[in-house]
């Protein structure tokens, strides 16, 4: 990467330190490990808000790994109905349940490799996992990251792995799990999908979809 790019790099790491917080800060809510990756299969095609609602009587319902482990499914169907693919999601979760009891020990992996054998984790939760509860420096890319970064110019890929390792080598690794946390936050407030509040975004000198439409 050129000297200059790496200064606009600086710049706009500067500009989100300054404007966001630089604490590690997870939106969903957890006590333990295994109910943050838990949490993180349910919020899939899925607000932060509405997972806090239904994982509040879903941890009171389910206490221990073992009661995920042993759930019926219909039930754990109707326990997150209102959340997108439902269905699929009671599956996985129970299934993750029973092989973190039955191979890890009631453990959460740490290394991608173990963590993305586990089903109803991909590349995302895995980061999210290793990020929050190991802090292993890692890059999720959800839809705030994926938008945001093309838009400053960071990839131009639209593959989220392929993004992943792109942002690896434009960011510095002390602030991969930092990036996420003030993206998300940018994508929320002031750079949202349908309706970007440009005149208000405190990285508009250095964004590159600012520039086109000058």
């Amino acid at each position: 990467m050129r000297k200059a790019e790496k200064e606009r790099v600086q710049k706009i790491l500067n500009l989100l330190d300054e404007h966001y917080t630089t604490e590690y800060k997870c939106y969903l809510n957890h006590e333990t490990p295994w109910q943050l990756l838990i949490a993180v299969i349910l919020s899939a095609q899925c607000t932060d808000a509405r997972v806090n609602i239904v994982t509040k009587d879903l941890f009171v319902k389910y206490p221990t790994l073992e009661a995920f482990a042993n759930a019926d499914t219909k039930e754990m169907e109707q326990d997150i109905r209102s959340i997108g693919f439902y269905k699929n999601k009671a599956r996985n979760i129970i299934l993750c349940a029973r092989r973190l009891v039955q191979e890890f020990n009631g453990e959460v992996p740490s290394s991608i490799e173990e963590l993305t054998s586990l089903a109803g984790v991909g590349r995302k939760t895995a980061n999210v996992i290793r990020g929050n509860i190991y802090h292993e420096p890692s890059i999720v890319v959800d839809t705030h990251v994926k938008r945001i970064s093309r838009k400053l110019g960071f990839t131009k890929e639209e593959d989220p792995e392929k993004i992943e390792y792109d942002l690896m080598k434009v960011l510095p690794e002390d602030h991969w799990i930092l990036y996420n946390i003030q993206i998300i936050t940018h994508g929320r407030g002031i750079c949202t999908a349908r309706s970007p509040k440009c005149g208000e975004c405190f990285l508009r000198e250095y964004c590159k979809a600012a520039e086109v439409e000058k």
